[in-house]
């Protein structure tokens, strides 16, 4: 009987956001595969667990995901933990769980910490809608591409991005999407964490100055609901006035007219038959 694939959250920074039943699947699991296994290993001797660990990673994920999925078959139950956070969420988790499913594995999870849910929720931006966006692209084409995709994006869009290319992307997303209301997290759930709530603009300026330390979660505000642009009285008459000379009565075409501009009525009709 084949084994099974449990998905870890860990904590995105405090430890004590690790939950029992966290502890209890990495307790009682054959193995447990991680992003970088010395990161892992701090995390085991703090709860004082000791397990195989296999490294799985961007770079090994090809052939490290069929040999953990040779094991899961053998009837194995293993782990999968990312550095932080839910494995699988812009982790090469994902490409491992894709796996197991083609090969018939089963994959559940234990929920825990998010760096996303947890700048979100500390935003103070709209969030009942969001996309995640993960990080962005270093190649020049790709991430050009990915920006101009999500130039008019209304949804409220969330990036993770590293200390030393976040001057970089604020410039980026400031010349792609103008200026927007913005919340920079970092440190989450650590001694010294900060959501800073102002403006793309400003974000540049402060951390040109202020070189920035950290991981960061970016929640941007999505792009403004495009103002609808009001017919002006002259042209809701000339409607009026075409459905006159169409054979309609001139209170027939200033009702039409108005409906299909906004206009009133009357307006439209005192000058439509000041006119005759």
């Amino acid at each position: 009987m084949a084994g099974v694939l449990t998905l870890v959250g860990t904590p995105i920074g405090n430890l004590s956001d690790f939950s029992p039943r966290a502890v209890e699947a990495l307790e009682t699991c054959d193995f447990i595969a991680a992003e970088d296994t010395r990161v892992t290993m701090k995390l085991l001797t703090h709860f004082g667990i000791k397990k195989p660990l296999v490294s799985y990673h961007e770079h090994n994920k090809r052939a490290s995901g069929e040999a953990l999925c040779d094991r899961l078959e053998a009837g194995e139950n293993g782990v999968l933990v990312s550095d932080a956070g839910m494995p699988a969420i812009s982790d090469p988790g994902e490409d491992l769980v894709a796996l197991c499913y083609e090969r018939g594995i089963t994959v559940t999870a234990v929920p825990g910490p998010t760096a996303m849910a947890t700048a979100l929720a500390l935003s103070g931006l709209p969030v009942g809608r969001f996309t995640f966006e993960g990080f962005l692209s270093t190649a020049n084409r790709s991430r050009r591409e990915h920006l101009e995709s999500i130039k008019n994006e209304r949804r409220t869009m969330v990036f993770y991005e590293a200390p030393h290319k976040l001057i970089y992307t604020l410039e980026d997303l400031l010349n792609t999407l103008g200026d927007r209301r913005l919340a920079l997290a970092r440190e989450l759930t650590k001694l010294h964490e900060e959501v800073r709530r102002t403006t793309l603009t400003e974000a540049v300026a402060w951390y040109r100055e202020n070189p920035p330390r950290g991981e960061f979660v970016l929640v941007v505000e999505g792009a403004p609901e495009a103002a609808e642009r009001q017919v002006s009285a002259e042209e809701a008459v000339a409607l009026a006035r075409r459905y006159v000379a169409e054979g309609m009565s001139a209170s027939e075409a200033a009702k039409r007219a108005a409906a299909e501009s906004g206009r009133r009525k009357g307006e439209i009709y005192k000058q439509l038959t000041a006119e005759e």
